[in-house]
Protein backbone atom coordinates (compact mmCIF):
# COMPACT_ATOMS: atom_id res chain seq x y z
CA UNK A 1 0.00 0.00 0.00
CA UNK A 2 1.38 3.06 -0.87
CA UNK A 3 2.99 5.62 1.99
CA UNK A 4 1.76 8.90 -0.51
CA UNK A 5 -0.40 10.84 1.17
CA UNK A 6 -4.25 10.93 -0.49
CA UNK A 7 -5.02 14.80 -1.75
CA UNK A 8 -8.18 13.65 -3.45
CA UNK A 9 -11.20 11.39 -3.74
CA UNK A 10 -12.89 10.25 -6.91
CA UNK A 11 -16.19 8.81 -6.82
CA UNK A 12 -18.25 6.73 -9.43
CA UNK A 13 -21.64 7.72 -10.05
CA UNK A 14 -24.08 4.74 -10.38
CA UNK A 15 -24.77 2.76 -6.94
CA UNK A 16 -21.91 5.10 -5.77
CA UNK A 17 -22.86 8.47 -5.37
CA UNK A 18 -26.78 7.67 -6.62
CA UNK A 19 -28.51 4.88 -6.97
CA UNK A 20 -31.04 4.00 -9.52
CA UNK A 21 -34.28 1.75 -8.90
CA UNK A 22 -35.18 -0.25 -12.15
CA UNK A 23 -37.97 -1.47 -10.08
CA UNK A 24 -40.15 1.72 -10.55
CA UNK A 25 -39.70 1.05 -14.69
CA UNK A 26 -42.73 0.01 -16.40
CA UNK A 27 -43.20 -3.75 -17.08
CA UNK A 28 -43.68 -5.51 -20.20
CA UNK A 29 -43.07 -9.03 -21.42
CA UNK A 30 -41.42 -10.29 -24.50
CA UNK A 31 -40.68 -13.98 -25.77
CA UNK A 32 -42.15 -15.29 -22.61
CA UNK A 33 -40.29 -12.78 -19.82
CA UNK A 34 -41.12 -10.19 -17.85
CA UNK A 35 -38.63 -7.02 -17.99
CA UNK A 36 -38.60 -3.60 -16.46
CA UNK A 37 -36.95 -1.09 -19.13
CA UNK A 38 -37.58 2.19 -20.24
CA UNK A 39 -38.11 0.33 -23.52
CA UNK A 40 -42.07 0.47 -23.14
CA UNK A 41 -41.86 4.35 -23.37
CA UNK A 42 -39.95 4.76 -26.04
CA UNK A 43 -41.32 1.89 -28.54
CA UNK A 44 -44.92 3.84 -28.23
CA UNK A 45 -42.92 6.64 -29.70
CA UNK A 46 -41.25 4.64 -32.53
CA UNK A 47 -44.90 3.16 -33.40
CA UNK A 48 -46.03 6.55 -33.55
CA UNK A 49 -43.79 8.02 -35.75
CA UNK A 50 -43.22 5.34 -38.47
CA UNK A 51 -46.72 4.04 -38.19
CA UNK A 52 -47.19 1.29 -41.14
CA UNK A 53 -43.73 0.46 -40.86
CA UNK A 54 -43.52 -0.94 -37.82
CA UNK A 55 -43.43 -4.61 -36.21
CA UNK A 56 -42.95 -4.57 -32.63
CA UNK A 57 -41.67 -8.13 -32.36
CA UNK A 58 -38.88 -6.34 -35.23
CA UNK A 59 -38.37 -3.75 -33.50
CA UNK A 60 -37.86 -5.60 -29.98
CA UNK A 61 -35.50 -8.14 -31.53
CA UNK A 62 -33.27 -5.74 -33.43
CA UNK A 63 -33.24 -3.37 -30.14
CA UNK A 64 -31.29 -6.21 -28.26
CA UNK A 65 -29.66 -7.35 -31.16
CA UNK A 66 -27.73 -3.56 -31.22
CA UNK A 67 -27.75 -3.64 -27.64
CA UNK A 68 -25.94 -6.83 -27.32
CA UNK A 69 -23.16 -6.01 -29.97
CA UNK A 70 -22.18 -2.68 -28.21
CA UNK A 71 -21.91 -4.17 -24.59
CA UNK A 72 -19.52 -6.71 -26.42
CA UNK A 73 -17.58 -3.87 -28.15
CA UNK A 74 -17.70 -1.85 -24.58
CA UNK A 75 -16.25 -4.90 -22.96
CA UNK A 76 -14.03 -5.69 -25.31
CA UNK A 77 -12.46 -1.96 -26.24
CA UNK A 78 -13.20 0.24 -23.26
CA UNK A 79 -14.98 2.32 -25.71
CA UNK A 80 -17.83 4.31 -24.73
CA UNK A 81 -20.97 3.71 -27.46
CA UNK A 82 -23.67 6.68 -26.94
CA UNK A 83 -27.00 6.20 -26.20
CA UNK A 84 -28.09 8.06 -29.56
CA UNK A 85 -25.70 5.53 -31.33
CA UNK A 86 -27.39 2.79 -29.94
CA UNK A 87 -30.60 4.22 -31.49
CA UNK A 88 -29.03 5.37 -34.91
CA UNK A 89 -27.73 1.58 -35.37
CA UNK A 90 -31.55 -0.13 -34.40
CA UNK A 91 -33.09 2.60 -36.72
CA UNK A 92 -30.45 1.80 -39.54
CA UNK A 93 -31.54 -1.92 -39.45
CA UNK A 94 -35.23 -1.79 -39.07
CA UNK A 95 -34.77 0.23 -42.65
CA UNK A 96 -34.75 3.90 -42.33
CA UNK A 97 -32.44 5.37 -44.53
CA UNK A 98 -32.89 9.06 -44.69
CA UNK A 99 -30.01 10.09 -42.49
CA UNK A 100 -31.78 13.56 -41.32
CA UNK A 101 -34.96 11.52 -40.44
CA UNK A 102 -32.69 8.96 -38.49
CA UNK A 103 -30.95 11.40 -36.22
CA UNK A 104 -34.02 13.68 -35.37
CA UNK A 105 -36.25 10.02 -34.43
CA UNK A 106 -33.09 8.61 -32.80
CA UNK A 107 -32.31 11.85 -30.20
CA UNK A 108 -36.32 11.79 -29.50
CA UNK A 109 -35.76 8.02 -28.61
CA UNK A 110 -32.72 9.43 -26.59
CA UNK A 111 -34.50 11.76 -24.58
CA UNK A 112 -37.34 9.29 -23.70
CA UNK A 113 -35.35 6.73 -22.71
CA UNK A 114 -33.19 8.99 -20.24
CA UNK A 115 -35.57 10.64 -18.94
CA UNK A 116 -36.95 7.51 -17.76
CA UNK A 117 -33.01 6.90 -15.91
CA UNK A 118 -32.85 10.14 -14.84
CA UNK A 119 -36.63 9.64 -13.49
CA UNK A 120 -35.57 6.29 -11.17
CA UNK A 121 -32.28 7.37 -9.80
CA UNK A 122 -31.84 9.45 -6.46
CA UNK A 123 -29.13 10.06 -4.12
CA UNK A 124 -29.42 8.50 -0.67
CA UNK A 125 -28.92 11.73 2.42
CA UNK A 126 -26.29 10.15 3.91
CA UNK A 127 -24.23 9.63 0.85
CA UNK A 128 -24.34 13.33 -0.04
CA UNK A 129 -23.68 14.27 3.54
CA UNK A 130 -20.45 11.75 3.40
CA UNK A 131 -19.85 13.91 0.01
CA UNK A 132 -20.25 17.39 2.00
CA UNK A 133 -17.56 15.79 4.80
CA UNK A 134 -14.97 14.81 2.28
CA UNK A 135 -14.80 18.37 0.73
CA UNK A 136 -13.78 19.48 3.68
CA UNK A 137 -10.45 18.48 3.23
CA UNK A 138 -10.21 16.66 0.20
CA UNK A 139 -9.85 17.81 -3.97
CA UNK A 140 -13.53 15.95 -5.17
CA UNK A 141 -13.63 14.22 -8.92
CA UNK A 142 -16.08 12.28 -10.52
CA UNK A 143 -15.88 9.16 -13.46
CA UNK A 144 -18.49 7.34 -14.56
CA UNK A 145 -19.04 4.83 -17.17
CA UNK A 146 -22.11 6.58 -18.79
CA UNK A 147 -23.61 6.28 -22.47
CA UNK A 148 -24.99 9.88 -22.36
CA UNK A 149 -22.94 13.30 -22.00
CA UNK A 150 -25.78 15.53 -21.07
CA UNK A 151 -27.92 13.00 -18.94
CA UNK A 152 -25.07 12.33 -16.88
CA UNK A 153 -24.47 15.73 -16.10
CA UNK A 154 -28.02 16.55 -15.37
CA UNK A 155 -27.90 13.47 -12.53
CA UNK A 156 -24.90 14.90 -10.81
CA UNK A 157 -26.61 18.25 -10.59
CA UNK A 158 -29.97 16.71 -8.91
CA UNK A 159 -27.91 15.42 -6.31
CA UNK A 160 -27.41 18.93 -5.41
CA UNK A 161 -23.93 18.81 -4.88
CA UNK A 162 -22.09 19.14 -8.29
CA UNK A 163 -20.48 22.07 -7.55
CA UNK A 164 -18.44 20.71 -4.86
CA UNK A 165 -16.43 18.74 -7.60
CA UNK A 166 -13.45 19.61 -9.17
CA UNK A 167 -13.55 17.61 -11.98
CA UNK A 168 -16.16 15.36 -13.48
CA UNK A 169 -15.70 13.33 -16.58
CA UNK A 170 -18.93 10.56 -17.86
CA UNK A 171 -17.51 8.36 -20.25
CA UNK A 172 -19.66 9.40 -23.67
CA UNK A 173 -17.67 12.85 -22.61
CA UNK A 174 -14.31 11.37 -23.76
CA UNK A 175 -15.18 7.93 -25.58
CA UNK A 176 -13.56 5.70 -23.34
CA UNK A 177 -14.75 3.92 -20.28
CA UNK A 178 -13.28 2.74 -17.71
CA UNK A 179 -11.38 0.37 -17.19
CA UNK A 180 -9.54 2.35 -20.08
CA UNK A 181 -5.94 3.86 -18.52
CA UNK A 182 -6.20 6.95 -20.35
CA UNK A 183 -9.55 7.79 -18.84
CA UNK A 184 -8.55 7.55 -15.25
CA UNK A 185 -4.96 9.29 -16.83
CA UNK A 186 -7.77 12.19 -17.89
CA UNK A 187 -9.40 12.99 -14.39
CA UNK A 188 -5.62 12.61 -12.70
CA UNK A 189 -5.06 15.37 -14.92
CA UNK A 190 -8.12 17.39 -14.08
CA UNK A 191 -7.37 16.92 -10.24
CA UNK A 192 -4.44 17.72 -10.54
CA UNK A 193 -3.01 15.21 -8.89
CA UNK A 194 -0.64 12.28 -9.18
CA UNK A 195 -2.29 8.66 -9.28
CA UNK A 196 -1.00 7.74 -6.20
CA UNK A 197 -2.49 10.95 -4.01
CA UNK A 198 -6.11 9.96 -5.69
CA UNK A 199 -8.22 7.28 -3.84
CA UNK A 200 -10.49 6.09 -6.02
CA UNK A 201 -14.32 4.71 -5.22
CA UNK A 202 -16.96 2.84 -6.92
CA UNK A 203 -18.73 -0.20 -6.53
CA UNK A 204 -17.96 -2.39 -9.50
CA UNK A 205 -15.19 -4.75 -9.34
CA UNK A 206 -13.69 -4.61 -12.98
CA UNK A 207 -14.17 -0.94 -13.63
CA UNK A 208 -13.46 0.75 -10.72
CA UNK A 209 -11.37 -1.61 -8.59
CA UNK A 210 -8.92 -3.28 -11.22
CA UNK A 211 -9.13 0.09 -13.86
CA UNK A 212 -7.84 2.27 -11.26
CA UNK A 213 -5.57 -0.11 -9.46
CA UNK A 214 -3.85 -0.12 -12.96
CA UNK A 215 -4.41 3.38 -12.94
CA UNK A 216 -1.73 3.60 -9.66
CA UNK A 217 -4.25 4.81 -7.42
CA UNK A 218 -5.67 3.42 -3.99
CA UNK A 219 -8.88 1.77 -4.35
CA UNK A 220 -12.39 1.27 -2.02
CA UNK A 221 -14.96 -0.89 -3.29
CA UNK A 222 -18.17 -0.52 -2.17
CA UNK A 223 -19.65 -4.10 -1.27
CA UNK A 224 -22.62 -4.05 0.46
CA UNK A 225 -23.47 -7.34 -0.72
CA UNK A 226 -20.74 -8.54 0.51
CA UNK A 227 -19.77 -10.36 -2.69
CA UNK A 228 -16.96 -12.70 -3.53
CA UNK A 229 -13.90 -10.84 -5.62
CA UNK A 230 -13.44 -13.44 -8.87
CA UNK A 231 -9.07 -14.07 -9.26
CA UNK A 232 -8.66 -11.83 -11.89
CA UNK A 233 -9.44 -8.23 -9.81
CA UNK A 234 -6.55 -7.30 -7.67
CA UNK A 235 -7.44 -6.56 -4.13
CA UNK A 236 -8.99 -3.54 -3.19
CA UNK A 237 -7.00 -1.67 -0.55
CA UNK A 238 -10.35 -1.28 1.41
CA UNK A 239 -14.03 -2.11 1.96
CA UNK A 240 -16.73 -0.77 3.23
CA UNK A 241 -20.85 -1.03 2.89
CA UNK A 242 -20.87 2.42 0.84
CA UNK A 243 -20.21 6.23 0.29
CA UNK A 244 -22.27 7.11 3.58
CA UNK A 245 -19.02 4.96 5.41
CA UNK A 246 -16.30 6.75 3.80
CA UNK A 247 -15.41 9.61 5.55
CA UNK A 248 -14.98 7.43 9.19
CA UNK A 249 -12.22 5.42 6.50
CA UNK A 250 -10.68 8.52 5.67
CA UNK A 251 -9.63 9.42 9.35
CA UNK A 252 -8.88 5.92 9.69
CA UNK A 253 -6.05 6.25 6.73
CA UNK A 254 -4.68 9.73 7.50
Amino acid sequence: MSNTAIKAVVLDLFDTLVRWDPEKLPLFAWRGREIRSTIPWFLDHLEKAIMHRFDRETALATYFEVMTEINEERERDAIEISCLDRFVRMLQRLGFRDDREVRELAAELTTLHMAGVRKVTWSPAEWIAAVRTIKQSYRLGLLSNFDDSETGHQIVQDTGVADLFDAIIISADVGLRKPHPEIFRQIATLMESQPAEILFVGDTPRYDVLGAHQAGMRTVWLNDRKDPLTPDIPKPDYIIKDLGALPALLETIQ
